[in-house]
C-alpha cells in the first residue's frame, strides 16, 4: 500500500501531524504484513534477535520485558532522541516523563519514578546538568543503552527487509541518525494505537506481567513458521525450569505466566502436569502475529518519514 508521510519539523513530542509530502513511499500496513507469506519467518528472526539481546545483556533487555516497561522505556528514549535531533526540545527530566504519563496513562507516577531511578542506577541514564530539582535535572541515555536500542531497531529493518526485500537496514547503517528521528516518530503512533498498547487477552496474559514478554517470544520462536496452525501446533517438551533460568526468574514467576495463559486455553503441555509435549493455540498465534504486525508497520512508517527527513536536511 503507498502512504503519504508527514514532513512536518515543529510536531510536539508524541503528537503525529497530518500533512503530506511529495515524495511518496511504499509503507507496508499491517494488513499486508500479515498477508505476506514471509512474515512468519521474519517475525521469527525478530523473536530469535530479541532473545538474543535478553541473552547477552540480561539485566539490561529485561527493562523492556513487559509491556509497561516497554512503553515507558520507548518514552524515555524518545524524550532524549528528540532533545538530540532538536535542541530546542525540552529533552528527558523526570518532570517531563511524568507530565507525559499522567496524560497518557501508561504506569502509575510511583513506577515510573523507580524505573528512572533503576535506569540510572544501572548507568543507563546519565546526568548532563546538576540542579537543586531533580525533578528538572536534564538526563541522557548512555552509549550502552544507544547501542541496544540501535540492536533492536536494526534487527526489526532487517525482518522488514525480509518482507520486500527491501534495503533498510543498509540505509539504517549508512545513516545512523536515522535512529535518532525513527524511535520518537515510532514511539508516538503506538503510544495512539491500542491494536499495541492494549493488546487481547491472549497476549496480555504474557506481556502485562515481569518477562512475560520474553517468554512469548521464546514460544513463538519455536513454532513453524510457514504457516498458522489449524488448531494448535506442538513444539516439542518444555521445561519450565529452563525459561526460568534462561531469563533470570523464579520458576514460581515462570509458572505464573504460564498458568495464566493455560486457563485461556490458548497453551498447554498434552498430558497432566507439564508432560508431554507442549502445544500453542491457532488463536494465540493469530493474535500475537497481528500485535506485532502493529510494531512492524508503525517502525517501517516511522523509518521512511525519518529518511525523508534526513534528505531533506541534507
Amino acid at each position: 500500500m503507498t502512504v503519504r508521510l508527514c514532513a512536518h519539523l515543529d510536531q510536539k513530542p508524541f503528537e503525529t501531524t497530518a500533512c503530506s509530502i511529495s515524495k511518496v513511499y511504499k509503507i507496508l500496513t499491517v494488513e499486508a504484513i500479515l498477508e505476506n507469506p514471509r512474515y512468519g519467518i521474519a517475525l521469527r528472526d525478530a523473536a530469535l534477535t530479541l532473545i538474543a539481546m535478553h541473552d547477552v545483556s540480561p539485566r539490561i533487555v529485561r527493562y523492556t520485558a513487559d509491556l509497561k516497561r516497554w512503553l515507558l522505556t520507548q518514552a524515555i528514549l524518545a524524550f532524549h532522541f528528540e532533545r538530540v535531533t532538536a535542541p530546542t526540545r525540552p529533552g528527558l527530566t523526570a518532570a517531563s516523563l511524568l507530565a507525559f504519563i499522567a496524560e497518557n496513562r501508561i504506569v502509575s507516577k510511583n513506577t515510573a519514578v523507580a524505573h528512572l531511578a533503576e535506569m540510572r542506577h544501572y548507568g543507563l541514564l546519565l546526568d548532563t546538568e546538576q540542579t537543586e530539582d531533580k525533578r528538572l535535572r536534564r538526563l541522557k541515555i548512555a552509549d550502552i543503552a544507544e547501542a541496544l536500542i540501535r540492536e533492536w531497531f536494526d534487527g526489526h529493518l532487517k525482518s522488514l527487509d525480509m518482507l520486500d526485500h527491501g534495503s533498510r537496514f543498509a540505509q539504517s547503517s549508512n545513516n545512523p541518525q536515522l535512529l535518532w528521528h525513527a524511535q520518537p516518530r515510532m514511539s508516538r503512533r503506538l503510544f495512539e494505537d491500542p491494536s499495541w498498547s492494549a493488546p487481547p487477552e491472549t497476549v496480555e496474559a504474557f506481556v502485562r506481567t515481569a518477562s512475560g514478554s520474553n517468554i512469548l517470544h521464546d514460544l513463538m520462536s519455536r513454532l513453524p513458521p510457514e504457516k498458522i496452525p489449524d488448531m494448535k501446533a506442538s513444539i516439542g517438551p518444555l521445561r519450565v525450569g529452563d525459561l526460568a533460568k534462561r531469563y533470570i526468574i523464579s520458576r514460581s514467576h515462570a509458572q505464573r505466566v504460564l498458568a495464566r495463559a493455560r486457563a485461556l486455553n490458548i497453551i498447554g503441555w498434552e498430558h497432566s502436569g507439564t508432560a508431554g509435549d507442549f502445544w500453542i493455540s491457532e488463536t494465540l498465534v493469530r493474535h500475537h502475529r497481528r500485535w506485532q504486525a502493529a510494531k512492524f508497520a508503525a517502525i517501517d512508517e516511522a523509518f521512511h518519514w525519518a529518511l525523508h527527513r534526513r534528505g531533506n536536511e541534507g
